[in-house]
């Protein structure tokens, strides 16, 4: 898979990635989403170099931890994506749901890390492939089948994605401004 223009190749301060203009590709109505992801992405490249693995698992607070809004990033946009493909989730969607925040001190935030811009490289690739006249197409969501439409889900994967990342950065920085208790 080819990777993303998107990736950092260096220190030079880039504009937010909603002022560099439209990503090839992209709808135009899904590229509001695109670039919410694209930041997404930089953002957490950024604010996890150096983190400290043995602080992944820390609940500064009692807020959610590093490794779980690393896990939760992937996760929400393979789901979301399925909805909008009409798509039910399989059973190692479940599983991997299930297992969002799980204490694993095998894992380190770089896999992490990498795994959710490999997710946001699979997320622009479907977001090249839709048809826009599928974009108000019904959707059902979840095991209770609740109502949205293609374009609802891929804007709540954006918004959703994003507001992880606030979530993320804040606890990133309790974690590394004083020693939280283990929880």
């Amino acid at each position: 898979m080819q990777r993303e223009e998107y990736r950092m190749t260096d220190s030079r301060p880039k504009p937010e990635a909603w002022l560099r203009g439209p990503i090839d590709g992209v709808p135009a109505l899904l590229q509001p989403v695109a670039h919410a992801l694209i930041q997404a992405v930089e953002e957490v490249t950024a604010m996890l170099a150096g983190f400290d693995d043995e602080r992944l698992w820390e609940r500064p607070f009692g807020v959610a931890s590093v490794g779980f809004h690393l896990q939760h990033l992937s996760g929400v946009l393979d789901r979301l994506t399925t909805y909008a493909r009409g798509a039910s989730l399989d059973a190692m969607q479940v599983a991997a749901l299930r297992g969002e925040g799980v204490r694993d001190d095998a894992i380190r935030s770089a896999e992490l890390v990498a795994a959710f811009a490999a997710r946001v490289d699979l997320t622009m690739t479907a977001l090249r492939a839709i048809d826009p006249g599928t974009l108000t197409l019904p959707r059902n969501v979840g095991r209770a089948g609740l109502p949205s439409t293609v374009l609802g889900l891929l804007v709540h994967a954006a918004e959703h994605t994003m507001r992880h990342v606030g979530q993320l950065l804040v606890t990133v920085r309790a974690v590394r401004s004083e020693r939280a208790p283990d929880v």
